[in-house]
């Protein structure tokens, strides 16, 4: 079987990920936590209007989004996924909640993931329980920057 492995890509903008390899580990981490098997998640970064045509195009809705999560996986808790975030959302949202473009970044790739763990974002409790979930990921990441 092919190793394991997490890819950062950009579409249609230009942007320089930092701590790629600690971003790969802390995404494995997240995963490993949960009792699935990472064999491939790429991360597409991009531009408000390219996800937008994403969203129109596969899932039917004309909204601008931050992220956008397709699970290609074939087997049962093995992860197979594409996650695209608006890089533009992230620096938005950044703003509106007094965030790092960093730190808001790392929210929504762990909410990326988190939906290809299978936890959910409509409703209340499903919301309550993402957002505890994702702030988890998140104190994961920091334990494991502040270990380098």
């Amino acid at each position: 079987m092919a190793k394991a492995a997490v890819h950062f890509f950009t579409e249609d903008l230009s942007y320089t990920l930092k701590k790629k390899t600690l971003l790969k580990a802390w995404i494995k981490a997240i995963i490993e936590k949960e009792g699935y098997s990472l064999q491939e998640l790429n991360f597409i970064l991009c531009s408000d209007e390219y996800l937008l045509r994403i969203n129109q195009e596969y899932l039917d809705h004309d909204t601008y989004t931050d992220v956008i999560t397709f699970d290609n996986s074939e087997e049962l808790k093995m992860i197979v996924g594409d996650i695209f975030i608006s890089l533009e959302r992230i620096q938005e949202n950044a703003k509106i909640f007094k965030h790092t473009v960093a730190d808001e970044l790392y929210r929504v790739m762990a909410h990326g993931t988190l939906h290809l763990l299978g936890y959910k974002d409509k409703g209340k409790a499903a919301k309550t329980l993402m957002t505890a979930k994702e702030d988890e990921s998140l104190s994961l990441f920091k334990v494991m920057e502040s270990t380098l």
